[in-house]
């Protein structure tokens, strides 16, 4: 069975960095939490991957990539962010971009913005349909492993030294974890307290319009129902906070897959300091 926490989160205090493919998926996994964040003085920067120009109904790819990109501003400002950077890639065609391209981009951004705490999509959990969450939920895991001041040389000269965070966040963006889906090895289960900030969230989850609108033509569609994009919004994201603290028995929370430093020295230097006596 997965190792499970109850307690509290415990936040740091530096800068919090976001990587995700859309505003949609940070605000649904882990958008109470960094509201909370926010509201305690840390600088939440968000870096979106994907140019969300896909997820309309009736508008075409431009069109829709600035009703996306615009409403995400919305939604962000509502939540405390402080900056949401748009990098620009062609959403759902991700697997055709370099992964060290990306990786790069993440880099820079640590060594930009040297954040304490970094959020990335659990690309581990086996039921995402979304090819653009594995891929950014694997590249982000993969970026901080070129935290040396020798990856980049070139941002190094330019006074950008390598940087790397503390905590890791992987958030699962429309489902809860399941047992045996993280809380293994070096990570642990977190779940965190959003009951205070639920109605923010769902607030910043409506402002996103155009993505909730193609979002509701699917459900539709496929149950034969009519059910209204706000309707639909609200019911989901206060039924995930439900389900996601049941374990924890809080009231509404979101549930991360997290690492975190560890006290002590590591196996491999214990194992020589034995060797030695």
């Amino acid at each position: 069975m997965s190792a499970r926490s109850n307690r509290p989160l415990l936040f740091a205090l530096g800068p919090v960095l976001v990587l995700t493919p859309s505003m949609r998926d940070c605000i649904s996994g882990a958008g109470g939490t960094l509201a909370k964040m926010a509201a305690e003085g840390r600088a939440v920067h968000v870096v979106v991957f994907g140019n969300e120009e896909k997820a309309s109904v009736n508008l075409g790819p431009a069109e829709t990539r600035i009703a996306n990109n615009e409403e995400g501003e919305r939604a962000a400002k509502l939540l405390g962010f402080r900056e949401v950077l748009n990098l620009g890639h062609k959403s759902g065609e991700m697997a055709y971009i370099s992964s060290s391209e990306m990786r790069n981009q993440v880099m820079a951004m640590m060594r930009l913005y040297k954040p304490e705490t970094v959020f990335f999509p659990d690309w581990y959990v086996h039921y995402l349909r979304d090819n653009d969450i594995y891929r950014v939920g694997r590249m982000a895991e993969e970026a901080p492993y070129g935290g040396s001041s020798l990856f980049l040389q070139d941002l190094t000269y330019m006074g950008f030294p390598g940087a790397a965070a503390r905590e890791y966040y992987f958030f699962s963006p429309y489902r809860p974890y399941r047992d045996r889906e993280g809380g293994e090895g070096p990570a642990a289960m977190k779940q965190v307290d959003i009951s205070g900030v639920l109605a923010r969230k769902v607030g910043a989850m409506l402002e996103l319009k155009t993505a909730n609108e193609a979002w509701a033509a699917e459900v539709n569609r496929r149950s034969g129902r009519t059910i209204s994009a706000a309707e639909l919004v609200s019911a989901f994201v206060e039924e995930l906070a439900a389900e996601s603290g049941r374990r924890a028995k809080l009231k509404a929370a979101e549930e991360f897959n997290h690492l975190s430093p560890r006290g002590g020295l590591p196996a491999h230097v214990l194992e020589k300091a034995r060797a030695a006596q």
